[in-house]
């Protein structure tokens, strides 16, 4: 049993924190009175208790409350008790280092297998998928695997950018560094647009938000899914 939201993006333009999707997340959290937000994709100390109040903020305007991981005696404590678990966006490379440190890795993955409900943002949807290797953040630091909860069969690569024919800017695409990715790796990747979402719901993987999504398969050219494809077929 699974019940993940996935989304790209905390934000969209013009609009608050979370904004954009709380319509939707108070439906997806139906029945929860607590969420476990896990701040660990920004830098400790002070800005774990500023990035949860931010959370806090937001879902309080559906009526949930939020408690960070940090306010627990033990990561592992916290994460049993959950009703419901928040992964943050910020630097991948930085979450999935404390993930590891604090062992929440298979922790969180089997919580997440048996129905607590789970919602990622940015660096927290990257998690969801096999691996970390297609974040579009900078390596501030080494985590000690790139293997992430594997609570999907493919890759994400958050706020993902279609190239713009009217840019001089002459470097490498998105969609370039994905397929340099499948010199090496056969794991397909899913490129997720601002303000859209995947809603996992058992063996379904639907697509959500009013837009499309850019799959990229090794070997092959990408192609486009429109709204509310399903793609349990990865």
């Amino acid at each position: 049993m699974k019940n993940i939201f996935i989304a790209s993006t905390s934000t969209v333009h013009g609009k608050g924190y979370l904004e954009y999707a709380l319509p939707s997340l108070k439906e997806f959290f139906d029945g929860v009175s607590e969420i476990l937000f896990i701040p660990y994709a920004r830098p400790g100390g002070i800005s774990h208790e500023v990035y949860t109040k931010k959370a806090s903020e937001a879902f309080a305007q559906i009526g949930i409350k939020v408690v960070g991981i940090h306010e627990f005696k033990t990561p592992i404590e916290a994460v049993k008790k959950a009703e419901g678990i928040f992964v943050g966006g910020g630097n991948t490379f930085l979450l999935v280092t404390q993930l590891y440190k604090n062992n929440l890795i298979s922790e969180i993955k089997e919580g997440v297998s048996k129905g607590i409900p789970y919602l990622g943002t940015s660096a927290g949807s990257v998690v969801t998928g096999v691996s970390m290797q297609n974040t579009n953040d900078m390596p501030i630091i080494y985590p000690p695997s790139f293997d992430t909860f594997g609570l999907l069969s493919f890759n994400v690569n958050a706020h993902y950018l279609d190239p713009d024919p009217t840019s001089k800017h002459m470097g490498e695409t998105r969609a370039t560094r994905i397929n340099e990715f499948h010199f090496v790796e056969d794991i397909p990747v899913l490129g997720l647009r601002e303000g859209s979402w995947l809603l996992v719901k058992d063996d379904s993987i639907t697509l959500k938000g009013g837009l499309s999504a850019r799959l990229f398969l090794q070997g092959k050219d990408a192609q486009e899914y429109p709204n509310e494809t399903d793609f349990s077929f990865l």
